[in-house]
């Protein structure tokens, strides 16, 4: 099953551009172990292969070059490339013991695949090799890491390796929430919520007001800024207003991309209005009150 789609740049523009912009930077400006959370994992699959091939063009990097590494990277035949989920490269030892091989069989990705993993690693490479972990199911659909199929004891194995990979490797996780992949792995990676749908065009009237220059509000102020955020989503609904300041803070990416302080915040502030999106739609729900101090406190107390 195809998993690459170029469209990935117009789709996620923010994001690509962020990545893009890093690795064309001289030291290759990105993490090494990078987290994608959200809930569309083909889209975050396709972001992934996307700066996998960016990470091993030959050539100018654009959407349409030809060199034989994009091909390679279009086609999902590239040899240092690697979607891995637990029915990919399953060289599980029948002398594993039930710990270390976690349920056994197909069912998880397990430590004789993360000692795989570290013995491949030990053989230099003339390729930037990407190893994107994610889950599918028999029929080839992408399905989010959990801390079923991906547990502890395979995470545990390949802490260091990811602590401290050889050069030229990444290591990228693809999940539908942060709390879904162990802490040791998540504290290693740099996280990026990834939206499910281009919200660019979208409304955000509702959210300019509120966010407007936020950045440089002065810490004193946030309880006015707490009222503001309340007084909106009373008037309008939690789940509206939110998903305008998320819109508008992807409008905010995309003009601030080159400054990567800005948008790194802009991207984490996007995680805590994600965050309290899920609260408001709890049930029962948690008290709106407590939601917009959580959300108002997160975002100005810097």
């Amino acid at each position: 099953m195809q998993y690459y789609d170029s469209s990935v740049s117009k789709q996620l523009p923010e994001l690509f551009n962020y990545f893009k912009s890093g690795i064309e930077d001289e030291n290759k400006n990105i993490g090494h172990c990078i987290l994608f959370w959200g809930a569309d994992i083909n889209l975050q699959c396709a972001l992934a292969l996307e700066i996998s091939r960016l990470l091993n063009c030959t050539e100018s990097g654009s959407e349409d070059c030809n060199c034989l590494n994009c091909r390679w990277i279009r086609e999902q035949a590239h040899p240092a490339v690697k979607i891995y989920t637990r029915l990919d490269y399953k060289e599980a030892s029948e002398s594993l013991s039930d710990e270390e091989s976690g349920s056994g069989g197909k069912k998880n990705i397990n430590v004789a695949q993360a000692r795989g993993i570290i013995s491949e690693l030990s053989v230099t490479s003339d390729y930037h090799r990407v190893y994107i972990f994610c889950d599918r199911d028999e029929d080839g659909n992408l399905l989010p890491l959990n801390k079923f199929n991906f547990p502890e004891v395979t995470s545990n194995a390949l802490l260091k390796t990811f602590e401290e990979p050889p050069q030229n490797t990444t290591f990228i996780f693809l999940t539908n929430d942060k709390s879904d992949v162990i802490s040791t792995v998540v504290s290693r990676a740099q996280s990026f919520f990834v939206p499910a749908e281009n919200r660019i065009e979208q409304n955000y009237e509702l959210a300019q007001n509120i966010l407007d220059n936020y950045w440089n509000i002065e810490r004193n102020n946030v309880l006015d800024f707490e009222n503001s955020l309340l007084q909106a989503v009373e008037d309008s609904g939690a789940v509206e207003v939110f998903e305008q300041m998320q819109n508008y803070l992807c409008m905010l990416m995309k003009s601030n991309f080159e400054n990567k302080l800005l948008f790194q915040r802009f991207l984490n502030d996007i995680e805590h209005i994600e965050i309290a999106k899920r609260q408001a739609t709890l049930t029962p729900p948690m008290q709106i009150t407590t939601i917009c101090e959580n959300l108002a406190f997160k975002m100005l107390l810097k």
